[in-house]
């Protein structure tokens, strides 16, 4: 009589007494089964390393192009920050030229019994690599089908980045007011600009000078007083804009606020005309 032998059974490891002329063939099936029982791995917890473009260098310069971040990597100067501030809605369109788009919900409706369920779409985003011709060299960057075809509408994306209307400035997003800060730091943007105040019959602005031109306008007018630095005045300025202050261009000799300019026959206050009272002959 051959002893019996003890295996394991199943997924909770049963032990179950079995003949030896039946241990190959139950070894061979348990090999079998085992390796059909799914297993369960653990997942660890994902953490997204943020997008960070692979730029090349910018030749003949030791400015590169910026990172996502807003980093210059270069001590001392720093990017102007973006006065619309981060997108809150769709926080991927700070990472490219994303235009307006955003991602959009609504319904697919069944033909047969008109049932709605939920979904969404997604813009239609691609890594592009584009070129810049003040900087010479290829921007990497994610950007939709539609900027990309006003992009090739404006004649590239420098002229695209330069635009100066108010609602190009919000579709660029950081990113793309980051790339046309870079791109005006290139000496190409630059000629351009001076060649335009040349042809406006404008003198050419060193660095520092617009500033100090200010000042001098503002205490040619009384405006300022003396000893008050130009960063006193723009901050003053920006905390009366963020609180929606009016700003006044003149005043009376009464001192009540109202620019008053004395005509023949009539009085303009605020630019609006008032009819003086006749007396009435009777």
């Amino acid at each position: 009589m051959v002893a019996p032998t003890l295996l394991p059974i199943g997924r909770t490891g049963c032990l179950r007494a079995v003949s030896a002329t039946t241990t190959t063939t139950t070894s061979t099936a348990l090999r079998i089964s085992n390796s059909l029982i799914p297993t369960t791995q653990r997942r660890t917890i994902a953490t997204s390393v943020p997008l960070q473009y692979r730029q090349r260098k910018v030749p003949d310069s030791n400015i590169p192009i910026p990172s996502v971040s807003g980093k210059t990597y270069v001590p001392g100067l720093e990017i102007p920050p973006y006065p619309y501030g981060k997108r809150q809605v769709y926080h991927q369109s700070n990472t490219g030229l994303y235009g307006t788009a955003c991602i959009r919900f609504g319904n697919k409706v069944s033909a047969k019994n008109e049932i709605k369920t939920r979904r969404k779409w997604r813009p239609n985003v691609h890594h592009k690599r584009l070129f810049s011709q003040s900087l010479n060299t290829m921007v990497r960057t994610r950007v939709t089908m539609r900027v990309l075809r006003t992009i090739d509408k404006c004649g590239g994306l420098d002229e695209y980045l330069l635009g100066n209307k108010t609602g190009r400035i919000k579709e660029l997003g950081p990113w793309g007011w980051m790339l046309r800060w870079r791109i005006m730091q290139s000496p190409a943007v630059q000629e351009r600009f001076a060649a335009e105040r040349a042809a406006l019959g404008l003198e050419p602005l060193g660095e520092g000078q617009a500033t100090a031109q200010m000042m001098d306008d503002l205490k040619a007018i009384g405006a300022v007083e003396e000893g008050v630095t130009a960063a006193e005045v723009i901050a003053e300025t920006d905390n009366m804009l963020a609180q929606d202050h009016v700003f006044g261009i003149g005043e009376d000799s009464e001192g009540n606020g109202e620019k008053i300019i004395e005509l023949e026959d009539e009085k303009v206050v605020d630019g609006l005309m008032q009819e003086e009272k006749v007396p009435r002959k009777i």
